[in-house]
Parts: C-alpha cells; sequence; structure tokens
C-alpha cells in the first residue's frame, strides 16, 4: 500500500479535516476509516479517481462527522492538567528549575492530602517531552517485569520488550518470543496490565487464540473478563493524552 496523499472535507458548518489517503492494490472497494485519535484514513483501489474518491468523502461526511463528535478531546501534557497513572488521577505539576536545583530534568510522585501529583521539574517547554519520556521508562521497567513474571509461569523465556506507540492493539508477541506493547498501558489500572502482559505471554505458548490459548490466559490468574470490559469502554481514552 502507498500513500497518494491528502484531501480536505468539510464536515459540519465550521469544520475541516483532513484526510489521509492510501492506495491499496488488494482494495475492492472505498473504505473510510477513523482511528481513536481522530485520524481519518481513506482507502482507494489502484484505479479509482480523484474525483470519485472526493463524490465518495462527500456522501459520508455525515457519517464521519457523527463519528468524529464522538473522538475523546486532546488533552496536552500542561501544568495543572490531570492525567491518569496506573488508573489513578494525577494533577502535573511544573517545577521550575530555581525551585529545584538538586532534581533538574527529574519526575518524581508526591502524595499531598489534594490528591497525587506528578511533578516534573525543568523549563516549562519541556515538560511535554520530559513526562512522555519518564511515562515511556516506567511502562518499559513495569511491563517487562511482567512479562517475565507470567512467563516464568508458563515455563518459557521473554525475548526483547519494547513499547510504542501503538494505536490498534496494545501488545503483540512475535515467533522469536519478543513482545512489545503500547506505552499507554501505563496509566491502565494494574488489573488491565496484567492481562494485556498474561495475554501475550500466552502466546508465547499458543500464537492463536485458541480455546488453549484463553485456558493459559485464565490459568494465569488475570481478571480477564473485567479487564476487556475496561478496554473497551475506557481503551480509546488513553489515546487522548499527550
Amino acid at each position: 500500500m502507498s500513500a497518494a496523499g491528502a484531501m480536505q472535507l468539510s464536515v459540519g458548518r465550521d469544520r475541516t479535516v483532513s484526510v489521509t489517503v492510501r492506495r491499496s492494490a488488494r482494495a475492492q472497494r472505498l473504505i473510510l476509516r477513523l482511528d481513536q485519535t481522530g485520524t481519518v484514513t481513506l482507502v482507494l483501489p489502484l484505479g479509482v479517481r480523484e474525483a470519485e474518491a472526493q463524490n465518495f468523502l462527500k456522501a459520508h461526511a455525515g457519517w464521519l462527522e457523527n463519528r468524529l463528535a464522538k473522538v475523546p478531546e486532546r488533552l496536552a501534557f500542561a501544568a495543572d492538567a490531570a492525567i491518569p497513572y496506573r488508573g489513578v488521577e494525577h494533577r502535573i505539576r511544573h517545577r521550575p528549575v530555581n525551585s529545584t536545583p538538586r532534581r533538574r530534568g527529574v519526575v518524581w510522585l508526591e502524595q499531598p492530602a489534594e490528591g497525587p501529583e506528578l511533578h516534573i521539574a525543568g523549563p516549562a517547554e519541556h515538560l511535554p517531552r520530559r513526562l512522555t519520556d519518564w511515562l515511556k521508562a516506567e511502562a518499559r521497567r513495569d511491563l517487562a517485569t511482567r512479562s517475565r513474571h507470567y512467563a516464568a509461569q508458563l515455563g518459557r523465556q521473554v525475548g526483547r520488550v519494547t513499547v510504542r506507540d501503538t494505536r490498534s492493539r496494545w501488545g503483540s508477541c512475535s515467533s522469536k518470543g519478543d513482545l512489545s506493547f503500547c506505552w499507554r498501558l501505563i496509566l491502565a489500572p494494574d488489573f488491565v496490565i496484567d492481562y494485556v502482559v498474561a495475554h501475550e505471554a500466552a502466546h508465547l505458548v499458543e500464537m492463536n487464540h485458541s480455546i488453549r490459548f484463553w485456558r493459559l490466559v485464565d490459568q494465569l490468574g488475570v481478571d480477564r473478563q473485567r479487564a476487556q470490559r475496561w478496554l473497551k469502554a475506557n481503551g480509546p481514552r488513553l489515546h487522548r493524552y499527550g
């Protein structure tokens, strides 16, 4: 599949949406997609002309407007904003360099009476990147530890454990035994993280979703159904942060 550019589409009275256009030799029809972040993609068969694609978009403008209205609004990492960390809401606090001379560039947790906080030291313009880097590092460390834990229960060893900002899946397992996860799992409650890691660890034994596979997941003692319900209801919202 190769990118063919972008198109602009008016949805509603005062909103214009950028649509990424991709051509695919495998596509049999025009397909309009909207992901959790509000990114709109139009997939075209190779022989479809631009005029036909434009007409298709216009015909689906109403559908797209309704779907976009349900996409959670983006929430930037900024001072005084609130984000979930391990399923618990934390307030972001900026700490200027001169107020924390020994902690420059460090992110740390505090527990005041008003509720848990994430403190980020350094220049204000570096806050989003520093917080993102810290969350990714926390996710990588935590997910690697849990991966080894569940793999050991199954008599298997884990290869590399990596984190990415994936949109379509929370985790994956390669044929070499490498596990990859979406770093945003660190925003979710522990029982959700445990389920996703156990799910991928079970793929070290069964590279499918057979009855045997689900038995292995349940054997690991995670709250599978509760976690699946949580992800279905709240998972898309995790992509709104940052």
